[in-house]
């Protein structure tokens, strides 16, 4: 389960935030996670409190924003959406498509104390 290592990926970067910026409870974590990055959502809910128990992020809501897939058509030239990596253009049918949107995980945004 990789979704484990990313939760400890977000947890560590959050723990350095807190010692930088000085806060020292996270009461929620906002995490932007695109529909083609791979990462089951409930996976990283478990992880996600097994992996913040001792740290700043302890007992924190973690709320999951999914970014949609979009991807441009070199044919066509439109930006559509894709629920997979490999699907052709619903308009024209071209593949491959230009991902542009729906691979990334990020940190949005952080309630702290």
């Amino acid at each position: 389960m990789h979704e484990m290592s990313l939760c400890e990926g977000v947890v560590q970067l959050i723990e350095e935030q807190a010692h930088a910026q000085n806060f020292s409870k996270v009461k929620t974590v906002w995490l932007e996670i695109g529909e083609l990055a791979g990462v089951e959502t409930e996976a990283m809910r478990f992880s996600f409190d097994a992996v913040a128990k001792g740290s700043v992020v302890e007992g924190a809501k973690l709320e999951i924003i999914e970014i949609p897939g979009r991807a441009r058509c070199p044919a066509c030239a439109r930006d559509v959406q894709v629920e997979a990596r490999y699907d052709d253009c619903p308009a024209c049918g071209y593949y491959p498509l230009e991902i542009i949107a729906g691979e990334e995980m990020r940190i949005k945004e952080l309630e702290v104390q």
